[in-house]
């Protein structure tokens, strides 16, 4: 039997290759070669399969809807490709997985079979509305502003490979209408008050722990807790930080004793000075013994015990907390202290810690540029996301400025108080006014550099 036949006249191709036993067909339509597989053994249902496809092919040329150039699943397969091949060593591999499966699971059952060219401002709106829609049908959980966006950049990361191959000439207006802005909100965090009971709780977690052989993961867990607070690194980071990153050394400016840490996380290699606070919860994590439960074998005999595994002490090249951040113990204590939701009801995590570090230094009158730099982070963030809600920040001297007359009525208003009523300087209501107006300036005077996380005696 011949594996080549021509169909309707020479405009339809009927084919099956040497190692195959379906049929091909090919067709020239739109000014494009068009292939496909009728997916069939018999040739004569592989000829109704073919002429039904190619009749298919001109209807949609007739009305417009045939798709003459690359489709973004095209550019995807391209994207996916060089992506992970360029970025490899600077990117984090679930980060490149991420947008693999956003592709997969919602941009490509969507856009797919789209034209690059069809990919305009309202297609992608229509997306947005579909992934919402979906989900309410579904009565799963909407999608986060967060994840929407999240797609929509690798969306945007697919169109500009194909404009670098040649395949689109400019990249449509991707941005979201209407919500231009998210609410800003502060992250969750612990106030000083809050931060003291967090610690208190985990210090008494310490010293006496449930059971006698968790003590090692309650002691790593209270000194986690204040090496956190006090140098505000990343949970990442402090997962990465091996011994031989940190040094304790003397700071010449202000004379105190601090740590130098070379940092290692999402924003590569960086540098941070703690707070003093930080230097006495390291020193415990340097010196405290390496932890012995399941090393040691089990014996019955009396006459022959086993021996007690000798005592190690933390390499240079070993992990300063070796198990992470132990969420599961973190989470108990927050139980326990009431404070694992702040007043918004926002669950506070690990990384809270590192948004109390942040915090507390600005109600410490720190530079918002210096902590920047120190944290890795920019000053954007910081003024949106943390700075917003700190009432330091605000200059009470500029807020309150007043007229010459209003300053002069006020100034006789003050005296008449103050002499006034016959109850002397500190009678009366205007007395309790001053008075507690100079508590105020007293709580508000310049706090020495990690005052409100360094750990009180108790």
């Amino acid at each position: 039997m011949d594996n080549h036949l021509t169909l309707l006249g020479g405009k339809l191709q009927l084919y099956r290759r040497g190692n195959s036993r379906f049929w091909q067909c090919s067709a020239s339509v739109g000014a494009k070669q068009w292939r496909a597989t009728t997916k069939q053994e018999n040739v004569n249902l592989a000829t109704k399969v073919a002429q039904d496809w190619y009749l298919g092919l001109c209807g949609k040329q007739a009305s417009g809807t045939l798709v003459t150039e690359k489709t973004v699943a095209d550019a995807a397969e391209k994207f996916t490709r060089e992506y992970e091949v360029i970025t490899e060593g600077e990117r984090s591999p679930k980060w490149v997985q991420g947008h693999q499966i956003r592709l997969r699971l919602h941009l490509l059952p969507f856009f797919g079979k789209m034209g690059l060219s069809e990919v305009t401002p309202g297609a992608v709106q229509d997306y947005r509305v579909h992934r919402i829609e979906t989900a309410t049908k579904a009565g799963a959980k909407m999608p986060a502003r967060s994840t929407l966006h999240d797609e929509v950049v690798t969306l945007r990361l697919v169109l500009k490979a194909a404009i670098r191959h040649g395949w689109l000439t400019y990249l449509p207006d991707l941005s979201p209408p209407y919500k231009t802005q998210g609410k800003i909100v502060h992250r969750p965090w612990f106030s000083p008050e809050e931060y003291k009971q967090l610690y208190t709780a985990s210090r008494e977690w310490a010293r006496n722990p449930p059971q006698p052989q968790y003590k090692w993961n309650a002691e790593q867990m209270h000194d986690y807790i204040l090496f956190m607070g006090n140098t505000g690194l990343r949970p990442d980071e402090a997962g990465n930080l091996q011994h031989r990153d940190v040094s304790i050394v003397t700071d010449h400016a202000t004379g105190q004793t601090i740590l130098e840490i070379e940092v290692r996380g999402k924003r590569g290699v960086g540098f941070c000075k703690s707070t003093p606070g930080a230097v006495r919860p390291y020193e415990r994590l340097l010196n405290r013994p390496k932890p012995t439960r399941g090393k040691q074998k089990r014996s019955r005999s009396v006459k022959n015990p086993p021996q007690p595994l000798p005592v190690e002490l933390p390499e240079p090249t070993d992990k300063v907390f070796p198990q992470g951040g132990q969420l599961k113990l973190f989470n108990r204590i927050l139980a326990k202290a009431k404070l694992k939701a702040d007043r918004d009801g926002k669950p506070r995590t690990a990384y809270s810690l590192r948004h109390t570090y942040i915090c507390l230094r600005l109600m410490e009158g720190a530079d918002i540029y210096q902590i920047a730099k120190n944290c890795r982070t920019s000053v954007e963030m910081i003024e949106k996301h943390y700075a917003a809600h700190i009432k330091n920040t605000l200059d009470a001297a500029a807020i309150n400025v007043m007229r010459p007359k209003a300053a002069k009525a006020a100034e006789k208003m003050a005296k008449a108080g103050a002499g006034g009523n016959g109850k002397g300087k500190g009678g009366g209501k205007s007395g309790q006014l001053a008075k507690a107006a100079g508590t105020a300036l007293a709580m508000d005077a310049d706090l020495a550099p990690g005052t409100l996380t360094a750990e009180t005696n108790g």
